[in-house]
């Protein structure tokens, strides 16, 4: 028997409803405005016609302050699973049309539903961040939902990739679920994200700031470093997160999507011979390094605009996922501080979840000194850096370039840090202090009472050089795999790269570690 012709009319008019949203005025003013719809957004982000909604049909069930009038289609978020070049991705959007896109019981419940589906299949999530925030209207039912998320978004930690899209506003306790994500991708236009705005830090502390300041993508992306990645616009959003995804495993379990070669390119590159200055002063960019050792257009750099003197991204060595972390001489002359520490130590941890293997690039004079450094907790954030490397089991290649000084040497991924493979160019020096530094305090009365003080300065740092910074010098205590020439980095680096992606390495049973934060 024929289905009844007035359920489906049923069905269709319902699943338009639904479709509209807010409705079409409401979206066209959106549009207007260079932003796409909730739907949209998810349709933009999944392959072609591999979309599958969940929870259409869902609506809120307050009826408290004219709630019962309110008709709020899918209760103001848009949720499911589809495909992204071909694997699966759980994803939600914001429906800023639908009451501010502001969440409540039902709105938390799908988005719930749907970490919870990821979490079974062990698949990615990307959410887009577009709301007016809690529901007033429902009180602490708003809360409770927040809160349910939140408690989801640490589940999946470790587990699954989670990428939030901030593309609307995000302000005060919806800001926190993003946070808790692996990567966040900001819009620069139209998109905010704060705990407290304008009027309530005036209110509370008589400080008169704009959202420009603090709640902006630049802002965040440069002086906070709450993101990771600038949009453009909505469709320049997805588009990254297409990217990242095309970096990471679906879960922790998975290997990262590697798509190797059949042959590695192994012959010599001397374009590597030419790239780093002969003085140890003079700087340079370690982007060209980079560009060199990685297949071609495939660096993926994440928090470019945050402690620049840090570079992280991920990239392809003859097609195997590898996550970067280099020192760049060209600003604050590639010295840990505060800012790249954190930056340094996040980036590896979430390398070593996904298994994705490290590259260390060190040209590196120290911890950055000074008294705010100091007091702000150098210490503190640089032994986050040192907790990172050691408590990381992914494969783990150094190669150092110019500078390994001191304590950053360590923090850096030396071999004491658990590197699988250490090289070193011959123009590095691997020491506790820069020569100069060393000779003065070692040598300082001795040079005071020299006839020649300039002259016997010269003599000892080269002396210095040789006898306890010198490459061969650490290659004979086995502190480093090889001394190499530079233009055989990119076939050092790819052949322990191919041979290391079958490690496995285990530590002690416990809960986790207790690192510094």
């Amino acid at each position: 028997m024929p289905i009844d012709p007035q359920l489906l009319k049923d069905l269709h008019k319902r699943r338009e409803t639904a479709l509209l949203g807010g409705g079409e005025e409401k979206m066209a003013k959106r549009k207007e405005k260079g932003l796409l719809p909730a739907r949209e957004r998810l349709l933009e982000l999944f392959d072609e016609d591999t979309f599958q909604e969940f929870g259409m049909h869902a609506k809120h069930s307050c009826k408290s302050f004219g709630m019962e009038k309110k008709k709020m289609p899918g209760d103001g978020v848009v949720t499911g699973t589809g495909y992204v070049d071909g694997r699966p991705v759980a994803a939600y959007a914001h429906d800023f049309t639908v009451g501010g896109g502001a969440l409540g019981r039902i709105h938390a419940k799908k988005v719930c539903d749907l970490i919870d589906y990821a979490i079974k299949a062990g698949i990615p999530v990307v959410g887009v961040n577009d709301s007016g925030g809690a529901r007033i209207q429902e009180g602490v039912d708003s809360l409770s939902g927040y809160g349910e998320i939140f408690y989801r978004n640490v589940q999946c930690s470790g587990l699954i990739p989670q990428i939030a899209i901030i593309a609307g506003p995000c302000a005060g306790g919806a800001a926190y679920s993003p946070a808790l994500m692996d990567f966040l991708i900001m819009t620069r236009k139209n998109a905010n994200m704060f705990i407290c705005g304008p009027q309530v830090i005036e209110a509370a502390t008589g400080e008169k700031a704009e959202l420009a300041q603090f709640a902006t993508a630049d802002a965040h992306a440069s002086v906070s470093g709450n993101i990771h990645l600038i949009a453009e616009d909505d469709a320049h959003a997805i588009e990254l997160a297409q990217t990242l995804l095309s970096y990471l495993p679906a879960n922790n379990i998975d290997d990262a999507p590697h798509h190797l070669r059949e042959t590695m390119s192994l012959d010599p590159i001397k374009r590597f011979n030419d790239l780093v200055p002969a003085d140890p002063k003079s700087p340079f960019d370690v982007h060209e390094v980079i560009d060199v050792l990685a297949d071609e257009e495939t660096f993926f750099e994440i928090m470019p605009d945050f402690a620049k003197n840090l570079v992280t991204g991920f990239a392809r060595i003859d097609g195997a996922v590898v996550g970067i972390v280099a020192n760049q001489p060209n600003v604050k002359a590639g010295c840990l501080d505060i800012d790249a520490s954190d930056k340094g130590a996040r980036f590896v941890r979430v390398c070593n979840i996904y298994s994705i293997p490290i590259v260390t690039l060190v040209d590196v004079p120290g911890f950055f000194p000074g008294l705010e450094q100091e007091r702000r907790g150098i210490i503190r954030h640089g032994a986050k850096m040192l907790f990172a490397y050691a408590s990381a089991t992914v494969p783990k290649i150094t190669v150092i370039m110019r500078k390994a000084y001191g304590g950053a040497y360590l923090a850096m991924c030396s071999a004491d840090l658990g590197a699988d493979l250490v090289f070193a160019w011959p123009t590095a020096e691997i020491a506790v202090m820069g020569a100069e530094g060393a000779v003065n305090i070692v040598f300082g009365k001795e040079l005071k009472a020299s006839d020649n003080p300039a002259a016997k300065r010269a003599e000892l740092i080269d002396s210095y050089r040789d006898e306890f910074a010198s490459p061969y010098q650490a290659a004979a205590n086995a502190f480093i795999t090889d001394v190499i020439e530079p233009a055989q980095t990119r076939s050092c680096v790819s052949l322990g790269l191919h041979s290391l992606l079958s490690k496995r390495e285990t530590r002690p049973p416990k809960k986790h570690g207790n690192i510094p934060l």
